[in-house]
């Protein structure tokens, strides 16, 4: 998985609509993310792309995270 070490207060995950794109937004959910909106699904002429927002409720930002670490 490709995700960034540093949680996003946003995300939006696209990718063909398989096991693995489901996969990826329930590791997302597991670590604290919730949906945000219903998913977008789109043709490309061969395959299915999904699309899911998903949003932190209350996203660690860089300076809170110096703060507590002082």
């Amino acid at each position: 998985m490709s995700d960034f070490t540093k949680p996003l207060g946003y995300r939006l995950i696209t990718g063909p609509d398989d096991a693995e794109f489901c996969a990826r937004v329930s590791a997302l959910l597991e670590q604290g993310y919730r949906l945000h909106g219903s998913p977008a699904l789109t043709f490309d002429g061969e395959h299915v792309i999904a699309a899911q927002a998903l949003v932190l409720p209350h996203p660690v930002s860089a300076e809170a995270s110096l703060e507590s670490a002082t």
